[in-house]
């Protein structure tokens, strides 16, 4: 059995052979998550991801930082953990080196959530929380904390990047970080009602085939979730989250709740999100983004 002393030299051996890695950061986390092989080793694939998961880091430190200045402490959510890789390495990273602040993994599959649990009692991740629980019932769970300061939503499939919103506008959340991925939803609509609307413009041409109706609905199923937000008083950014060489699920909102009500500015939002359910024959789905 290896000692407590010879782990440690070990894991600083890796930080010097891998520049990838941060300064501190748990060598042994990396392995349990499979971004590094038992031997310290990274293969093409999880250089790659873990380069994504920097990159969206270097997005939400900032964030964190920002309520925790502000408020002395910070509570991020991250809606449809899965095998919880960012709420994992945004501890190890920004919680646990301030000793500060908590991280809430909220998962319905209940075999990822023990999981998680078993692997941030193994690493000693005391303030990591793990929920099995679906989004109505998140909303209202009592082993969440009051406070919910940034809810994160990484690829989060179909409609649950929508129940990540509800569940952050529900609870307040002064950030929303989201990374979409795909969506089936809007595009059903779209092609139940083709020809309707291929009868009215020529606009809709763009969902006569059914490849450019999956992208166009995806494409407007993320102009419908930022008309949402800012309809209830959020600033929004998108941007890209990595280059399209890497996923064609790349797309990143940014929300931040702004302090002051701007009521005049909420209500264009709110408006111009009617106007494209209706032009696009989309009436059916005001009550996913309901203002």
């Amino acid at each position: 059995m290896r000692s407590a002393q010879t782990r440690p030299r070990q894991a600083a051996d890796l930080h010097q052979q891998l520049p990838e890695l941060r300064p501190g950061q748990s060598v042994e986390l990396l392995k349990e998550l499979h971004i590094l092989t038992r031997d310290g080793r990274l293969n093409q694939d999880t250089r790659r991801k873990l380069k994504q998961v920097y990159h969206l880091v270097q997005f939400i430190e900032p964030l964190l930082q920002e309520v925790l200045d502000q408020r002395g402490d910070v509570v991020l959510a991250d809606h449809g953990a899965g095998k919880s890789y960012l709420g994992f390495i945004l501890y190890d990273l920004f919680f646990r080196p301030r000793g500060v602040g908590t991280v809430c993994g909220i998962e319905v599959r209940t075999e990822l959530v023990d999981r998680s649990r078993a692997l941030a009692q193994r690493l000693g991740f005391e303030r990591m929380q793990f929920l099995a629980t679906t989004v109505h019932e998140a909303l209202h769970h009592p082993d969440l904390p009051p406070t919910i300061d940034v809810v994160t939503a990484l690829h989060a499939c179909d409609t649950a990047t929508d129940d990540a919103i509800r569940f952050g506008l529900a609870r307040q959340a002064r950030f929303m970080v989201l990374v979409p991925c795909c969506q089936a939803e809007v595009a059903g609509v779209l092609r139940r009602n083709k020809a309707l609307s291929l009868a009215r413009t020529p606009l809709a041409e763009i969902w006569r085939h059914p490849l450019h109706t999956r992208e166009f609905g995806s494409q407007i199923t993320n102009v419908l979730r930022c008309l949402q937000l800012e309809a209830h008083g959020y600033e929004v950014t998108v941007t890209e989250l990595v280059g399209w060489e890497h996923s064609m699920k790349n797309e990143l909102i940014l929300a931040r709740r702004m302090g002051a009500p701007r009521p005049n500015a909420q209500q264009k939002a709110a408006t111009r999100l009617r106007e494209v359910l209706q032009e696009l024959q989309l009436k059916e789905l005001a009550s996913r983004f309901e203002v």
